[in-house]
């Protein structure tokens, strides 16, 4: 059967698969951050306007990235840096009110928790969230009728009835687009490459405060609970900190395993502030988890960064390599999922659920949401399915099928747009899409 064919068949069945889940009460159950993100209207002539006024002199191939932004210049600079080289990122900000000034911002929804459980929401699929950040403002962009929450008397809740416990904490996303150009008097940096960079000021997130209610609802009802999605902890500094976390999660997914032995225990990878902290996260907690997500920029990262296994990131083959040394190295039980623009991959043992619709669903929640600009409808995720194939992605495919781990290693070409309109919570949409599977 033809890949085309596989995603209309995937599309087709996903009203039956909902349906089963919304009857049986079914959950992917996801923690463990929320955060509200304030998007930015970016409009490369308002950088250009705001270098000319406040660097008129600066040249900008030799700006860098600021540690932490207090001063116009160090917003400025710091921006220019990730546009220009169309590189992802995130940096703490101090002077919100200066970004604030800056730019013009909408609310939208932060954390990969609640943003995959809003991805997911709008395919009618429900899901439990744990939240950290639960502001007003928070709360209300959450209330929706899958998205459910445990309140502090233990009940399932949606949203509107949650009381304010924590501070709020703010993430600017600044979205810029390929070949828009970046000028400073005679100069121009042509942006090669669509992303987003993320200006946080860490509040509540740097210490993850865990609600006892949820974890124990989850224990109780883990034969509800299909999957138990773990992720957020790279906001956390202080490592005697992290690891109680990690311990805490640990026991928790002993009892939940013990209740559902059928469960699986997902570990969402992500950008984290500290490599120090990321290799105690990796080495506690993976031994535990049945599969770790990640994209490409995270298993550049941990491989050739943090265990030095050299690997290059655009030669497939190299990468079910580095997928298959993570794996062996920290003991994960059933295999590693890779996620990019171009591809999504399983590499692992064979898992009872079908991990490659798994992947098509997450690969369709997450184009949906860059063609859009916010969570897919089941009509906008249908317009999808008409896009063409990533030529990167098809050529991956190819060379997967020609190997000797054709059968073994289970690829997905994405359906690919060039100049999407949103690239933040991609990989959150499409974590939340994989869950639909098990």
């Amino acid at each position: 059967m033809d890949l085309r064919q596989k995603y209309y068949d995937a599309y087709e069945a996903l009203d039956g698969v909902i349906r089963a889940r919304q009857e049986e009460r079914r959950y992917p159950a996801l923690g463990y951050t929320s955060n509200l993100d304030l998007l930015c209207d970016f409009k490369v002539e308002r950088l250009n306007q705001l270098l000319a006024e406040h660097m008129p002199g600066a040249v900008l191939s030799e700006m860098q990235v600021a540690v932490k932004i207090r001063t116009i210049e160090d917003l400025l600079e710091t921006m220019v840096y990730y546009c220009s080289h169309g590189i992802g990122g995130e940096v703490d900000v101090e002077n919100t009110r200066l970004v604030e000034e800056s730019f013009h911002f909408d609310y939208g929804m932060g954390g990969t928790a609640v943003q995959a459980a809003m991805a997911l929401n709008e395919v009618g699929c429900p899901s439990v969230v744990h939240l950290t950040d639960d502001s007003r403002e928070v709360c209300d962009i959450l209330d929706n009728p899958y998205v459910y929450t445990v309140s502090q008397e233990g009940t399932l809740v949606h949203t509107d009835k949650i009381k304010q416990k924590q501070e709020q904490e703010p993430h600017f996303i600044i979205q810029f687009k390929k070949d828009e150009e970046i000028r400073l008097g005679e100069q121009v940096a042509v942006i090669p490459c669509s992303n987003r960079l993320i200006l946080t000021k860490i509040t509540v997130n740097e210490f993850v405060p865990f609600s006892e209610p949820y974890f124990k609802w989850v224990e109780q009802n883990a034969v509800k609970v299909s999957s138990n999605v773990l992720s957020s902890f790279n906001a956390l500094l202080d490592s005697k900190l992290l690891e109680e976390r990690l311990k805490y999660v640990k026991r928790h997914i002993e009892e939940y395993r013990k209740n559902n032995p059928e469960g699986i225990v997902f570990f969402e990878d992500a950008h984290y502030h500290d490599m120090d902290v990321k290799k105690l996260c990796l080495e506690t907690i993976y031994s535990s988890v049945d599969i770790v997500s990640l994209n490409e920029e995270e298993l550049d990262y941990t491989l050739n960064d943090m265990y030095r296994f050299e690997a290059d990131i655009d030669n497939i083959i190299s990468c079910v390599a580095g997928a298959t040394f993570i794996r062996c190295k920290f003991g994960i039980r059933k295999g590693v999922v890779i996620h990019t623009k171009d591809y999504s991959m399983y590499v692992g043992e064979p898992l009872k659920a079908d991990i490659e619709r798994g992947l098509m669903y997450g690969n369709m929640l997450a184009t949906a949401k860059a063609k859009n600009g916010w969570y897919g409808t089941r009509e906008q995720i249908k317009e999808v399915l008409e896009f063409g194939f990533s030529a990167k992605g098809m050529e991956h495919y190819q060379t997967i099928a020609e190997s000797d781990y054709a059968g073994k290693v289970v690829l997905v070409p994405s359906k690919y747009i060039d100049t999407p309109k949103y690239t933040i919570g991609l990989g959150d949409s499409f974590a939340g899409g994989v869950q639909i599977c098990f």
